[in-house]
């Protein structure tokens, strides 16, 4: 895990989960909710969360691999993306 993060920004922790009486998973970043996921994605999320537990690092990747790329910017553009 040498070269992911760099910027030592997981060791914050910024990321965070709640698991609901479904078994959905609600992944909140910062205290912003940014992600639900359901049924079998979340069963084995949870299962790689349980086999990490103890390692936060770990747990913190595991999140931040299942939001994707929402910390890039690419959020920002939305329908008002310009054509080039």
């Amino acid at each position: 895990m040498s070269g992911i993060d760099k910027r030592n920004r997981l060791s914050e922790e910024p990321f965070t989960y709640q698991i609901t009486k479904k078994g959905t998973v609600v992944i909140h970043f910062e205290g912003k909710q940014i992600k639900v996921v359901k049924e079998k994605e979340a069963e084995r999320l949870l299962a790689k969360i349980h086999e990490a537990e103890h390692q936060t690092i770990e747990v913190q990747l595991l999140l931040a691999k299942m939001t994707g790329n929402f910390k890039r910017g690419n959020g920002k553009l939305g329908k008002h993306k310009k054509k080039l």
